[in-house]
């Protein structure tokens, strides 16, 4: 097989399935880094997130006869991402821990401003620990179907349409578990937002409440 970057999945998986090994190792060069760091998104480790990436890969060259191309290759690929991570922290009885890097950037950019902004004195630092350890914590306590959608939307930047693939969910039901995983993240980190932020702490808008009610 010719390696060409302009090459696309599509061919490349027809190739594969005919029992092109070169196919294959173009698929694995292509998304291996990807698969790496959406694995370290959930499992926060890196031994996991090496032996998720090995599991993802030998789950392809085995099944890559049930792709039947219904969807994009990328996204059956990162569904079993997804459910070779779960499993991972299942087996490990781990909980995922997402980092304040980790945000998206406009929340990420909030949180870097107000360090360049802020003195060395121990209370900011104190303070600048609790809401790190805060945030990892909220986040790997959000329920594994509001967990997914978080991390796949908000951390690694996919599409609502991409989402909706990988985890076979209509779009307006991604949205839907978007929007209360966001709201149960902002109840539970809103003090410390506003401490770390300055700010007063404000009372949930009517809306907000019931949404919080029903997590």
């Amino acid at each position: 097989m010719k390696k060409d970057k302009k090459v696309t999945d599509k061919v490349l998986v027809k190739q594969f399935q005919n029992g092109s090994i070169e196919a294959f190792e173009e698929i694995v060069k292509r998304y291996e880094s990807k698969v790496f760091n959406m694995a370290m998104r959930f499992c926060r480790n890196q031994e996991d997130a090496e032996e998720v990436l090995q599991d993802v890969f030998s789950t392809i060259y085995r099944k890559i006869d049930g792709f039947q191309g219904k969807s994009a290759f990328s996204s059956w690929l990162y569904r079993i991402v997804v459910n070779a991570s779960f499993m991972k922290l299942r087996k490990r009885k781990q909980k995922q821990t997402v980092s304040i890097e980790d945000l998206s950037p406009a929340v990420r950019n909030a949180y870097i401003e107000r360090d360049n902004h802020i003195d060395s004195r121990s209370d900011a630092i104190t303070l600048s620990r609790e809401l790190r350890e805060t945030l990892q914590n909220a986040i790997s306590r959000l329920p594994a179907e509001y967990r997914t959608v978080f991390v796949l939307r908000d951390i690694d930047g996919l599409s609502n349409q991409e989402v909706s693939e990988i985890l076979e969910l209509s779009i307006p039901a991604v949205k839907s578990r978007l929007h209360r995983s966001r709201l149960m993240l902002r109840k539970k980190l809103q003090r410390y937002y506003n401490e770390y932020m300055g700010r007063p702490a404000s009372k949930p808008m009517p809306h907000e409440r019931r949404a919080a009610a029903n997590c």
